[in-house]
C-alpha cells in the first residue's frame, strides 16, 4: 500500500505516516516546492518518507503528483490559517482550504478513479449550531471564512462520492491536540508556559477566557480513525471526537498540578485575547465513528495533558524527548 499525505510536516501528518509506516505502507509527503529544500520532516521520518512537490492552488501539479506517485490513499491535512488565524486573509483561506479539495477529487477522477481520499474536516462547519452535541446530520453554519472553506470541500467530497462514485470521505475533527502542536495555539501555550513557570524562566501566563470550553482529543488517537475509514466497504463521512469537553481553567489546572503548582498564582485573563464563544456548546458526538469503524479515544484528557506538558519539559531541558515529545507514550 502506499499514501500520499498533504500537510505532512504538521501535527496529524505526523502521527499519520508514523501509523501508517507501521503498518507497511510506503509514505509520501506532499510539499510546496520551497519546503523540499527546507527539510520539514522531522528526525523520526527522515529517511522513512518520501518528499514530492504538490502546489495546492495549480491543477497540473495536483495531476503530476498522483500520476507519478500512483497511491492507493490520499490523506488531505493540509490547511491554510486554523487557530486565530481562521479569520484572516479569507481568500487564501477558501483557495487552499476549499478549492483545493475540488483539485485534488478532479485529479484523483483523471488520474485514477480507485484512490481513496479523506479530507481533514472540523469542528468549525458547525459555528453557530442549532443543537449539541453535533453529529453527521447537524446542520452547518459556520462563521468563519475557515469553517466555511471546509464546508465547500465537504460538499465536493460528497458530490464526487454520489455523482462520480470515487471513495471520498469526510472526517469531521474535533479539536485535537499533541506535543506537535503549534506553540499558537492555546493547549501548547498553557503547557509551554506552565513548563516555563517550573524552570524559573518566567512567572505569568495571559491567557484568553479561561470558562471556553473545548471537545479535546489526542492527535495520535485521530488520525487512526482516519485510516480506519478508508478501510470500509463503502465511503461515509464522520464525526471524530472525545464526545466531552473541558475548560481552558481545566487544562491549566491539570498542566500546573502535574508540576507542583498552582495556576491561579501564575495564570492570568487578558481581555485583549478574549474571543466571543459559541452560542451552542460545540462537542461532538462520535456514535458513528464507534458503531461502524469500532473506533473510540484511547487517550484520557489527563494523559493527553500530561504528555504535553513531559514533552515541553524535555523541549527546555534539551531531554530526549525535545523532538515533539519523541520516545513519550500514552
Amino acid at each position: 500500500m502506499k499514501a500520499l499525505i498533504t500537510g505532512i510536516a504538521g501535527q496529524d501528518g505526523y502521527y499519520l505516516a508514523e501509523l501508517l509506516l507501521s503498518k507497511g505502507y510506503q509514505v509520501v509527503g506532499a510539499v510546496r516546492s520551497e519546503q523540499i529544500e527546507a527539510s520539514p520532516l522531522p528526525e523520526t521520518l527522515a529517511g522513512r518518507v518520501d518528499l514530492s512537490v504538490l502546489e495546492m492552488l495549480d491543477q497540473e501539479s495536483m495531476v503530476d503528483c498522483l500520476a507519478k506517485h500512483r497511491p492507493s490513499e490520499l490523506y488531505n491535512l493540509a490547511a491554510s490559517a486554523s487557530g486565530s488565524g481562521m479569520y484572516y486573509n479569507p481568500v487564501e483561506v477558501g483557495e487552499v482550504n476549499g478549492l483545493a479539495v475540488a483539485r485534488m477529487l478532479e485529479a484523483i477522477r483523471a488520474v485514477d478513479a480507485q484512490i481513496r481520499f479523506c479530507q481533514a474536516s472540523s469542528r468549525e462547519i458547525f459555528g453557530e449550531a442549532t443543537e449539541s452535541p453535533q453529529t453527521e446530520l447537524t446542520l452547518a453554519c459556520p462563521r468563519s471564512p475557515y469553517g466555511a472553506a471546509k464546508l465547500y470541500a465537504d460538499a465536493m467530497v460528497r458530490i464526487y462520492r454520489e455523482r462520480y462514485g470515487v471513495f471520498a470521505c469526510s472526517a469531521i475533527l474535533f479539536n485535537h491536540e499533541s506535543p506537535r502542536r503549534r506553540l499558537d495555539f492555546v493547549t501548547r501555550k498553557i503547557t509551554h508556559g506552565a513548563v516555563r513557570i517550573k524552570l524559573g524562566l518566567s512567572s505569568v501566563l495571559y491567557l484568553g477566557s479561561l470558562e471556553a470550553r473545548r471537545d479535546w482529543g489526542y492527535a495520535g488517537d485521530y488520525v487512526q480513525a482516519m485510516w480506519l475509514m478508508l478501510q470500509q466497504s463503502h465511503p461515509e463521512d464522520y464525526v471524530i471526537a472525545s464526545g466531552e469537553t473541558h475548560s481552558v481553567r481545566e487544562f491549566c489546572e491539570c498542566a500546573f498540578g502535574y508540576l507542583g503548582l498552582d495556576y491561579r498564582q501564575h495564570v492570568r485573563e487578558d481581555a485583549a485575547s478574549i474571543r466571543p464563544d459559541e452560542q451552542m456548546l460545540l462537542v461532538g458526538l462520535p456514535e458513528k465513528a464507534k458503531r461502524r469503524l469500532g473506533w473510540a479515544p484511547i487517550t484520557s484528557f489527563r494523559e493527553m495533558v500530561r504528555v504535553m506538558v513531559d514533552a515541553d519539559m524535555d523541549l527546555l531541558t534539551g531531554g530526549v524527548a525535545g523532538n515533539f515529545g519523541v520516545g513519550r507514550h500514552v
